[in-house]
């Protein structure tokens, strides 16, 4: 019965939910870079390497024997390079993008906490903080004048 209170109460908090939300996004933002990566970076780069297709590139280690009817009896093996190649450019195309993503985030971030630049309404929790600390300043100044004198 704990386990089921404490269950709901997870859910109710929304951790399920910011979760399922992001692995959603995530599940989306992969198809955005596997198209990205496979239908407009690559082509240009099979372009300049004479149309080479990079996902079929393998060093062949053994090649397949066939029969006489033609027939595989023993399969190649091969190392595919060519897909390594591919999913390499997929992590630093999704690395760079949430760095960009990351970056915009905090410079967001950092505006909106500026409490001095009006441009951006500043949250509440943050125009307190910084009233209370200016208090603060003038509060020590006016300490030291009375202890200095």
């Amino acid at each position: 019965m704990k386990l089921l209170k404490e269950f709901k109460e997870f859910a109710v908090k929304g951790n399920m939910m910011d979760m399922a939300i992001g692995i959603i996004i995530g599940a989306a933002f992969n198809k955005v870079i596997d198209v990205l990566a496979k239908q407009v970076l690559l082509p240009p780069l099979s372009l300049l390497s004479d149309g080479a297709n990079f996902e079929n590139k393998k060093i062949v280690l053994r090649d397949a024997v066939t029969n006489t009817s033609g027939e595989v009896t023993t399969a190649e093996v091969a190392m595919a390079y060519g897909k390594l190649f591919e999913v390499f450019l997929d992590f630093l195309i999704i690395g760079f993008t949430v760095f960009i993503v990351v970056k915009a985030m905090n410079r967001l971030r950092t505006k909106a906490q500026d409490s001095k630049d009006k441009t951006v309404a500043t949250p509440k929790d943050i125009e307190l903080l910084s009233d209370l600390k200016e208090l603060m300043e003038e509060q020590n100044k006016l300490l030291k004048a009375s202890t200095s004198t």
